[in-house]
């Protein structure tokens, strides 16, 4: 008896000793200050937080990127490095207008250097900034300076193979009480910056080109919407243009692009009815909200309900119904099942399904033109402003359609991404989906002037 009683002691203590081991360190990994340039980062500027990607063999990729981190409490590790993004950030804008690319990522993720989420995020820097330098050809419009920060928050706890799994639970509750915290002050700092430009613009009598696009994966993508939820919600009511007016609604920033994100479709019930109520949208209305859920991800699809039906076990719920004025008719929503439904899995918030148009290998994706992309920009833009029910947007490789019961230009975008382009989790990076971000960016990035849109593309579709 003795000896199974120090058997089993052991084995706890074995238990112990390895799950300590398994832990990931909590803490900052950009530590130096001042401006790193180089045309290989990832080894040069390991620890920075302030970063400029330039190469003499790669003149129009040129891009800045910066860090902001965030403790378990959604705390700044240090105030002092988001003062130094915030303030290069604000001396880039001085002179020039901005492309502000955020990026939050999501489950297993950090800002270490390394990670293979920063390395795709400097990659989709560096083609967006390509974009800016081609269509600047074109139009002889000056390219915007791009301008990447990436929130890094410790989105791994657990190294440990199998029982890292079981911490999704644990990270996303971190992730949420870091939007609720410090990440909101990040972001409205660079609105703020923003808005700053744009009232320049106005004063000085010259188009507003400054531009802020919000990108979340996972639970990156709960954390945002747990930091600019209500700001969206009001941004609809406080609509772009005339007082008493109904007009262009706006969001939080210019973009706003959740992958895969892992909350509730309940969080999305009064964004999404809001957004139901209007039957039809102007052509001037640019999108606000994407949020791209795959139909194969399994984390989402099927461990996300398992978890939130043993948290709502004695919640109480309702049929709420409401008026769809696009289909004429009334809907009802299962409250019991949107609060135990990812968003991108709750069929009655749909909006736009992402098709596949075609099936490559892996080995035939990847290739980049600046001046393809320029094209089917053009050919995107177009669709966007003769948008409606059951429409088809085409962009490379992909297809967006919009379901018969989803108003057209309806700035709100809940898609469902076949399988075939994201397919899982974590496999967000397949070369169609970081292009049609791209062409996302691009589309809420243009003028609010119809005219002048439509200027800028006769120019970019002439040879």
């Amino acid at each position: 008896m003795k000896d199974r009683f120090n058997g089993t002691r052991l084995a706890f203590i074995i238990a112990i000793v390895l799950s300590l081991s398994a832990c990931i360190s909590h803490q900052r990994y950009r530590t130096e200050s001042g401006l790193c340039i180089s045309a290989n980062p990832l080894d040069e500027c390991a620890q920075h937080s302030l970063q400029v990607f330039q190469s003499p063999n790669a003149i129009d990729e040129k891009y800045h990127l910066g860090f902001v981190e965030f403790d378990d409490q959604g705390q700044l590790w240090d105030r002092e490095q988001l003062r130094e993004v915030i303030g290069q950030v604000n001396t880039l804008a001085a002179n020039q207008d901005l492309l502000m690319v955020v990026f939050v990522h999501g489950w297993k993720h950090s800002a270490q250097a390394g990670d293979s989420n920063i390395s795709s995020f400097r990659e989709s820097l560096r083609r967006l900034s390509a974009l800016e330098s081609a269509m600047s050809t074109k139009t002889g419009v000056p390219s915007r300076e791009v301008v990447g920060i990436y929130l890094g928050w410790r989105g791994g706890s657990v190294s440990l193979p199998g029982l890292k799994e079981l911490t999704f639970w644990e990270r996303k509750n971190t992730a949420h009480k870091v939007g609720r915290g410090g990440a909101t002050e990040l972001l409205s700092r660079l609105e703020l910056v923003q808005k700053t430009k744009r009232a320049q613009a106005l004063a000085d009598g010259k188009p507003h080109r400054t531009r802020f696009v919000v990108v979340g994966h996972s639970f990156g993508g709960a954390l945002v919407f747990s930091a600019m939820s209500e700001i969206l919600e009001n941004g609809f009511v406080q609509a772009h243009g005339p007082d008493a007016v109904v007009s262009d609604t706006v969001g939080f920033a210019d973009l706003v692009v959740l992958i895969n994100p892992a909350f509730e479709a309940a969080r999305y019930a009064t964004l999404s009815d809001m957004a139901n109520e209007r039957r039809r949208y102007f052509e001037s209305q640019l999108p606000v909200l994407a949020v791209l859920t795959s139909e194969d991800d399994d984390a989402t699809g099927l461990a996300f309900p398992l978890g939130r039906w043993f948290s709502t076990l004695f919640e109480t719920e309702r049929d709420a119904q409401r008026l769809n004025p696009v289909a004429g008719e009334n809907e009802v929503i299962d409250q019991g099942s949107a609060n135990v439904t990812a968003l991108g899995h709750f069929d009655p918030y749909l909006t736009h399904y992402l098709r596949a148009e075609e099936t490559r290998a892996d080995d035939e994706q990847g290739g980049f033109s600046a001046s393809t992309a320029v094209q089917t920009f053009v050919a995107a833009s177009k669709g966007w402003e003769a948008d409606k029910p059951g429409s088809r947007i085409p962009f490379e490789g992909a297809v967006l359609e919009r379901t018969d019961s989803s108003a057209g230009r309806n700035p709100y975008l809940n898609i469902r991404v076949d399988g075939e382009l994201i397919r899982d989790h974590n496999d967000i990076y397949d070369p169609r989906i970081a292009s049609f971000i791209r062409q996302l960016i691009l589309i809420s990035s243009q003028s609010q002037d119809e005219e002048d849109r439509a200027d800028a593309r006769i120019k970019m579709a002439n040879p």
